[in-house]
């Protein structure tokens, strides 16, 4: 099923602005404008839902992480919603979620991974994205296709190494992925971990840094030699791999 509109692309953004309003959620107790779920590094509005792990960076951290010699790069990804309020529905979900990967995006991956460092994903769609595009020969080329698989326990990654995401319940689609990295047993003590210390679960709560407890990405076997950085402390070249999509508003 395809959805078009009737307009110039200014006009249809101006009226998705003007009339829309994003998704609301019960957990959270004010209504929300456009403007609370633009992450601090969103650029071109093409989600649904806001691409919540990237509210745990903004520039500045990003300046951090290049000085240590971390590079970061950006995909666009239309995400889909993450739940639609009716079990049956939501067991289809993941929906296909078209996306763009830069030719920038696509070279620091490669150089990355020949280098013997690590892809670092920021959420769970930069995840679906960059495995689709992966999912032929195990190298992520530049360009725009549609992200139709669903990853799981038994999904085997091929390019990312570790994700920075939020916290996701059991039985979703985002916690499924989520079991590409970890064991599902790993997954519920961190779930009951976080729970004890009051942490907030949803969009706009806490994340969580996950890494595949095998290291096997590299297109080469990694660098006999280990990095340092000034303060003697142990580097291995990393990509992070952020969204740069906000949310737009919906009628």
């Amino acid at each position: 099923m395809s959805l078009r509109f009737d307009g110039t692309p200014s006009a249809i953004w101006d009226g998705l602005a003007r009339h829309g309003r994003p998704i609301q959620y019960a957990h959270v107790p004010m209504p929300l404008a456009l403007w609370d779920v633009w992450t601090p590094i969103a650029s071109l509005p093409a989600a649904f839902e806001p691409p919540s792990a990237g509210f745990a960076l903004d520039w500045r951290s990003i300046r951090a992480m290049c000085e240590r010699g971390i590079a970061f790069v950006t995909i666009t990804h239309a995400a889909g919603i993450s739940s639609t309020g009716d079990a049956e529905l939501d067991r289809r979900l993941p929906f296909d979620e078209p996306y763009r990967i830069p030719e920038a995006t696509a070279a620091a991956i490669w150089r990355t991974r020949a280098a013997g460092g690590r892809i670092v994903a920021v959420g769970t769609t930069v995840v679906r994205a960059l495995e689709h595009a992966a999912a032929y020969d195990g190298v992520v080329r530049a360009g725009d296709a549609v992200a139709t698989t669903r990853i799981g326990p038994n999904s085997r990654l091929r390019v990312v190494d570790a994700i920075l995401s939020g916290t996701h319940e059991p039985g979703s689609s985002h916690y499924e992925l989520l079991l590409a990295f970890v064991s599902d047993a790993t997954l519920q003590r961190a779930s009951a971990a976080l729970e004890a210390r009051g942490y907030r679960t949803h969009e706009f709560g806490d994340s969580v840094f996950i890494m595949k407890p095998t290291y096997t990405n590299a297109l080469f076997p990694p660098r006999a030699r280990v990095l340092k950085d000034a303060q003697g402390l142990r580097i291995v070249p990393s990509v992070v791999a952020g969204s740069d999509y906000q949310t737009s508003s919906a009628p």
